[in-house]
């Protein structure tokens, strides 16, 4: 059973338990997703995969892509990721997964692009520490950036200012802590990669299906 979608990121926001206590939840516009392929180690592609696609796009599609989502009998999706499983598959293509296929206490991992934050110093690049700035020190940020004579040069790997953000990142094991079905909407708990509306994907987390209480006991 495919235990992924495909989502977009809406906000942040948070839910009361009915102990009083307050849960920071990032909402997520989840699917619906359609199956668009079905890989098999048995094919000419040698592993077992799902295509999910999401969210219509009727303009600006290739013909390729077009032709390829005609086969699967859904409509021209803006994108598409692949899901890996094990065994034999179990969807073909032209099934729908909707939120459904998650349930509250689920452990998920979420891998979206991080924030774009430009050209940015060591400091918060890198999380240098800087000099004191006290007793008349003017430069709080000043640092080497290689050896002297030997080798003279600036060795590769050193870490300094650059572009920071648009990175490929996964934040595991959070907790599904409500479902709106009717709206496609997964609250899940503590905050995931991306800017608001950036497309993030889910899938169940690799170390547990749902979270354990104290001894492993469900």
């Amino acid at each position: 059973m495919v235990k992924a979608l495909i989502g977009r990121k809406r906000e942040m926001s948070q839910i009361f338990t009915d102990a009083g206590e307050v849960v920071p939840v990032t909402i997520v516009e989840a699917g619906p997703c359609a199956v668009t392929q079905v890989k098999t180690a048995g094919s000419k592609d040698g592993y077992n995969a799902y295509q999910l696609a999401f969210d219509d796009k009727p303009k600006n599609v290739s013909k390729p892509l077009r032709g390829h989502y005609q086969k699967a009998g859904v409509p021209s999706k803006r994108v598409a990721r692949e899901y890996h499983f094990e065994g034999e598959p179990q969807h073909k293509v032209g099934d729908i997964i909707t939120v459904q296929t998650f349930a509250a206490g689920d452990m998920v991992d979420v891998t979206g692009t991080t924030k774009g934050r430009g050209f940015q110093g060591g400091v918060k690049r890198h999380g240098f520490t800087q000099h004191m700035q006290s007793h008349g020190r003017k430069m709080i940020r000043h640092g080497s950036v290689g050896t002297n004579t030997t080798p003279a040069r600036v060795l590769k790997g050193k870490r300094m200012s650059g572009h920071l953000g648009t990175e490929r990142v996964t934040t595991r094991n959070l907790e599904v802590v409500l479902i709106d079905a009717e709206r496609n909407l997964l609250y899940i708990k503590g905050a995931i990669p991306g800017h608001p509306n950036a497309d993030v994907f889910v899938r169940e987390a690799i170390s547990g299906s749902r979270r354990k209480g104290p001894k492993g006991k469900k």
